[in-house]
């Protein structure tokens, strides 16, 4: 290796030595800092996080919901490009921030509320992020302008709660920016290994961020279990707790298949009980959650701990 060649990575790693310091969010993390002007005031802000297709954007829309009908003024943002999390709110796929700003050549001043928030069922208003194309762009992007959005519209002003339907179980940086907004984080598990195994992750992320932010770990939602024993015995173990069980039920599938909430599903006995978890869940949300100061187990030690004998 040449003095020239040395001294290029030398400089490179200088460079990237600062960008570490300027850019501290927890450690390990390269993120940029949340500009403080773009801080979420007023409302209380739940990032929704789990294992992919474990249904956080069904248990997101159901919360929405039961905030609602509690009395809270509630806006839902997804932040999956599939763009699907509001749905089952509005019945139809809205069109996401990243896409109307790319009509607008991204002069955000161009814009009007009603391009990109759609009101859906219950005066929930709903918000699609959206996202890059794979491969070519972060997240984390598009989570800065959608807020930047809001702010410049003034449309949390009126806002008594936001919730974050965040992108499975993806916990880079750009997927972690909902983090930087919220007041708790809550994940979505089932019963089962590859779901605690993934929340392990997920836990360990929102770890790092409450190193830097506001946000603190509110609990874990068991969902599409008949069981929450093998969630609950995690949970001692690391200092989690469980806020509400939803069943394995034919009925919030087929909710999905009709694009409606549960509370738009009927009265069955089984329906409302649903209903009632959501509500409760609701209220103890909005009454305020004791932060949890959780310790995730290394990979390899969750790997052994979980399971039967």
């Amino acid at each position: 290796m040449n003095i020239y060649t040395h001294g290029k990575i030398a400089e490179r790693e200088a460079r990237i030595a600062e960008k570490l310091r300027e850019r501290a969010d927890g450690e390990g993390s390269v993120q940029v800092h949340l500009d403080p002007t773009m801080d979420i005031d007023g409302a209380k802000v739940f990032a929704i996080y789990g294992k992919g297709g474990i249904g956080k954007s069904t248990t997101s829309s159901n919360l929405s919901v039961a905030f609602s009908k509690i009395g809270k003024r509630v806006l839902q943002i997804g932040c999956d490009p599939k763009h699907d999390s509001t749905f089952t709110l509005t019945k139809s796929l809205i069109p996401t921030v990243i896409d109307v700003l790319e009509k607008v050549d991204f002069h955000s001043e161009e814009l009007r509320p009603e391009d990109y928030m759609v009101e859906g069922y219950n005066g929930v208003q709903c918000i699609e992020a959206g996202g890059p194309p794979a491969g070519t762009g972060c997240g984390g992007y598009v989570v800065g302008q959608t807020v930047k959005l809001l702010k410049e519209h003034h449309l949390l002003d009126d806002t008594d709660v936001v919730i974050f339907d965040v992108l499975g179980d993806v916990v880079c940086g750009g997927f972690a920016s909902p983090l930087q907004h919220a007041e708790r984080a809550v994940v979505v598990a089932a019963n089962d290994f590859d779901s605690i195994f993934a929340m392990n992750r997920i836990v360990a992320a929102i770890k790092a961020k409450s190193k830097n932010y506001d946000v603190r770990l509110g609990g874990v939602i068991a969902n599409r279990s008949r069981e929450t024993d093998q969630i609950d015995r995690y949970n001692d173990a690391i200092g989690l707790k469980r806020l509400a069980h939803v069943p394995d039920s034919d009925q919030v599938r087929l909710s999905r298949l009709k694009k409606s909430t549960l509370f738009e599903m009927g009265d069955s006995a089984e329906i409302v009980a649903i209903q009632n978890e959501y509500l409760q869940l609701a209220e103890r949300l909005w009454a305020g959650t004791p932060a949890l100061e959780a310790e995730p187990m290394k990979d390899r030690e969750i790997f052994e701990f979980l399971g039967f004998e």
